[in-house]
């Protein structure tokens, strides 16, 4: 991947900031999916007020996770995998955005 094909952005998410390298046309898909991940953990620290911002990411965080494995089984348990293409889209732009605030 060249570096023009690359934008640095930085986004917030639970407050804090994370700068990101992102190719330029995922970068509207990544605000999108910063912006649902703070939605989440807002209604989780609504829900949960006695919890503090690091647990209610970490719950947000749980509940992609079971999303992405009900995606990839069917649902069922099973490892066959689901063909919903708005899911599978939303689960890839979600695992990009967490590798890149992993790395």
């Amino acid at each position: 991947m060249e570096e023009k094909d690359m934008t640095n952005i930085t986004v917030l998410i639970a407050g804090r900031p994370y700068p990101l390298k992102v190719k330029v046309g995922d970068e509207d898909a990544i605000r999108k999916i910063v912006k649902d991940v703070n939605e989440k953990v807002n209604r989780f620290q609504l829900t949960y007020n006695k919890k503090d911002k690091q647990d209610c990411l970490s719950m947000a965080l749980l509940t992609y996770a079971v999303d992405l494995h009900k995606s990839k089984t069917g649902g069922s348990g099973e490892n066959t995998p689901s063909f919903d293409p708005v899911i599978s889209e939303k689960i890839n732009q979600l695992d990009e955005l967490l590798n890149h605030l992993l790395k």
